[in-house]
């Protein structure tokens, strides 16, 4: 099996973690003797700490918790110098972010929740990032620096009652740092490679004394690019990007907390491009691939070794983004329940620039989508309190969406002689050629849902939760042109319409859907729970925000406009489990995920001009298990192992993009049935160590620390379409941390990220046209940082 080799390589990594281990009492030997010895039987009595959750909407043991989660602190986070979303995906196997650029950012959980190769305002992803309690629509957000950070929780598969907002794969549960009662302040730095340097800043204390409190924090991230491009002469794919995050904490009496939560944060780095990776064999004739193309022009990448990191785009590039917010969270205590109330209002604003050929040719010298989305949700709940026979939520939920982006596509020079081969067409047929694209949707969504916790003996639990959503979305989209040859020749008019012509289109949808789940847990003992969840979850239905395939009247074809609810339904049965008084945590999970009307990119094998669009596939189907280890503090050493097999495939799916080896001078649907799905590693696992120790040297007095963490992932395909050329190879990354903590309140760490050095891929696009040219942007390399933080 494909695993082999990863898993050979992470034993590689244990051994490694233990030489570590077993070498950092030696690296501390006289000094920690004597601490080590009188500690001894304090540290091997440790057992894990319980980890309390949100996962339904009130604190509870993560245990008891009948569904398959992960969680870590932000602390632990930190320590492990995981900043993002992005970074998460080391710490969680079946946690999956393919991210070219912020907009087009696919999140998936067990191989849902996305749909790759197209990014489309008209839909919603499946995998929902809450933060503090506020549901984030747009998946830019998993490309931000986390700040403030209390915990992050990963619930997989579907949370289709109290995170009902389109969580068909799952939900990021993210929650802040409260204002605290008395004064306290952080400050952070590091420096290291490719001059990386990120400041991080954080105040709290009381305003009024015990009712009114304020936290303010901030972090900075820049790095240089780790591409470099000979013809601009600069790096490429930088890091520029700020943060600022507020809080007031208002306790007028006992009974009433109020929060309100406000950031800011923006980002403006020379980024994101992609460079040479591999070419591909289609079918059409060799005159009209890309090496002959290439040749035509005389050009040359500066590279075909992706690993040399040489890009040579010749237009500018830049991935601006703006998101802020502002909420307010309400709790009163009426003894018998709490009830919540949760305001809010997001923006995101999206300024990038593409040369999207990825090329110094001048084909498509640029391709922007300029977006701005706004949002307002409401949220009330009721939930009772204190333990009792029944627990339970209901609440209602409202959320209004508007996103508009306004495009531009330019063609160049290279245009006709490179889109449209062998037709010995005028190059200022679409040198100059400009595609306007200006699109409105908005949404509007209603909900009422409940759940709730029957204790029916001690031992067994029934939980039972459903919801309704009704969703109603209205959109618009306009395409027009303008430049390129002037000409009334109806062959050349025709070739050019094949690129891009005037359309126009509107379209309405509404739906409304009942999700829910059913879980039934019991104690086999205190500490071992075995628990069995149905769940029915639903992503919303979208309207088509790109050009439509059109009919052989040259009109848009409207019954293509709108794409229908996605319906997810999902058995897992589990086994949480604490063992040997608590110092092993052992959770298993196996599940089976059926996917009705899948929404994902096809093409049209119909009359009128070829187009690639957002559609329903009818079936997928996605099985799995994960197993999660975790231990702590056996003689200053602790550890954890997550393992997951996860298969994932296109049941049915008849009318899918062809793969690049099967495209040739005219390109019908392919029939993907049966195909692995895109995004999915059948093997995917990650494991860590870390060894900490009393040190006094002198007047410093302390803990020394050393860890590793490592990650695998197997091969997976990067693209809808499955192609061989697309499918990216298994990679293993290990990370290495080492420092001293003070009692004084300072740390002080080294941390080496791919100590390895390892060559991986992070993302690939099948660069339009078809010529074969395949483009992908290189895992970051190894580098090493120095962080120094301090607590008053």
């Amino acid at each position: 099996m494909t695993v082999h080799a990863p898993l050979r390589r992470t034993l590689q990594t244990l051994t490694l973690a233990g030489l570590l281990c077993s070498a950092a009492p030696g690296a501390f030997a006289e000094t920690a003797a004597a601490a080590a010895a009188e500690d001894a039987a304090v540290v091997e009595a440790q057992t894990v700490e319980e980890v309390t959750v949100t996962a339904r909407r009130r604190e509870e043991s993560a245990q008891e918790v009948p569904i398959a989660l992960t969680v870590a602190s932000g602390e632990r986070l930190a320590e492990k110098g995981v900043n993002s979303v992005v970074g998460l995906t080391q710490l969680v196997p079946t946690l999956q972010v393919l991210t070219p650029n912020p907009r087009n950012t696919a999140v998936t959980i067990r191989g849902l929740g996305a749909s790759y190769g197209l990014a489309n305002d008209g839909l919603e992803q499946g995998v929902g990032v809450y933060v503090d309690q506020v549901y984030v629509s747009r998946p830019a957000v998993a490309t931000t620096d986390f700040i403030d950070i209390r915990q992050v929780e990963v619930l997989r598969g579907p949370q289709g009652t109290l995170f009902g907002k389109n969580t068909t794969a799952g939900a990021l549960n993210i929650t802040t740092l409260d204002a605290s009662d008395a004064f306290e302040a952080r400050v952070e730095g590091s420096y290291g490679s490719y001059n990386f340097r990120q400041a991080k800043g954080t105040v709290s204390g009381p305003i009024i004394k015990d009712r009114v409190a304020a936290r303010l924090s901030y972090v900075g991230t820049w790095r240089d690019g780790t591409l470099y491009n000979p013809v601009q002469r600069l790096h490429q794919n930088a890091q520029d990007s700020q943060a600022l995050r507020g809080q007031l904490l208002f306790t007028p009496t006992d009974r009433l907390r109020l929060r309100l939560n406000a950031d800011y944060l923006w980002q403006q780095p020379e980024c994101c491009t992609q460079i040479f990776y591999r070419l591909g064999d289609t079918l059409k004739p060799s005159s009209v691939e890309y090496p002959a193309l290439a040749a035509g022009r005389n050009y040359q990448p500066p590279s075909t070794n992706v690993y040399d990191r040489l890009a040579d785009v010749h237009d500018p590039i830049q991935a601006d983004q703006w998101l802020s917010g502002i909420s307010l969270i309400a709790d009163y205590d009426l003894g018998w329940a709490t009830l919540t109330s949760v305001s809010a209002h997001r923006e995101w604003d999206w300024e990038p620039r593409n040369d999207r050929d990825y090329t110094a040719l001048d084909v498509t010298r640029r391709s922007n989508n300029p977006s701005h989305q706004a949002q307002d949700s409401q949220e009330l709940r009721l939930t009772s309190n204190g333990p009792r026979t029944l627990e339970w939520t209901v609440g209602l939920y409202y959320f209004d969406q508007n996103v508009t982006t306004k495009g531009v596509t330019e063609y160049g020079a290279d245009a006709s002689y490179w889109l449209l081969p062998g037709t010995n067409t005028p190059a200022a047929l679409l040198d100059g050629y400009t595609v306007f694209n200006n699109s409105s949707i908005d949404t509007t969504s209603y909900a009422a849902f409940g759940q709730l916790t029957w204790k029916v003996t001690e031992r067994l639990r029934i939980t039972p939760g459903l919801r309704y959503t009704h969703e109603e979305k209205e959109g618009s989209y306009l395409q027009t042109t303008s430049g390129g040859l002037v000409t009334t020749d109806a062959t050349l008019i025709s070739r050019r319409n094949g690129i891009a012509r005037p359309q126009s289109f509107s379209a309405t949808t509404e739906d409304g859907t009942w999700s829910g789940q059913l879980a039934v847990s019991y104690d086999l003992f205190e500490d071992v729970h075995l628990y069995g969840t149905y769940s029915r979850g639903f992503k919303s239905g979208g309207i088509n925000m790109t050009a439509l395939p059109l009919t052989s009247a040259g009109i848009p074809a409207q019954q293509a406009a709108v794409v229908k609810p996605e319906k997810v339904t999902t058995f897992e049965l589990g086994l949480k489990s604490q063992l040997f008084d608590r110092l092993l945590t052992a959770n298993v999970a196996a599940f089976a995920t059926d996917v009705q009307d899948f929404q994902a990119n096809v093409v049209d094998s119909g009359p009128g001009a070829l187009r690639g669009y957002l559609a329903n596939v009818e079936k997928v189907t996605v099985r799995g298990v994960e197993l999660d280890l975790a231990t702590r503090s056996i003689g200053g050493f602790s550890g954890y192992a997550n393992l997951a097999w996860t298969d994932g495939k296109y049941e049915s799916f008849r009318n899918g993009p062809c793969p690049l080896e099967r495209i040739g001078t005219s390109t019908a649907a392919c029939d993907l049935s049966g195909r692995e799905l895109p995004g999915v590693s059948k093997w995917a696992g990650s494991i860590g160590a870390e060894y900490r120790r009393d040190l006094a040297l002198g007047r410093l007095a302390g803990e020394a620390f050393a860890g590793v963490d490592a990650s695998f992932r197997s091969a997976y395909f990067a693209d809808a379409s499955t192609s061989v050329y697309s499918r990216l190879p298994a990679y293993q990354l290990v990370n290495l941390r080492a420092g001293f903590k003070a009692e004084a309140g300072w740390e002080a760490f080294v941390s080496v990220k791919n100590a390895l050095d390892e060559e991986y891929i992070q993302n690939i696009t099948i660069v339009s046209g078809n010529s074969g040219l395949v483009v992908g942007t290189p895992g970051d390399p190894r580098t090493v940082a120095l962080t120094i933080r301090a607590r008053y």
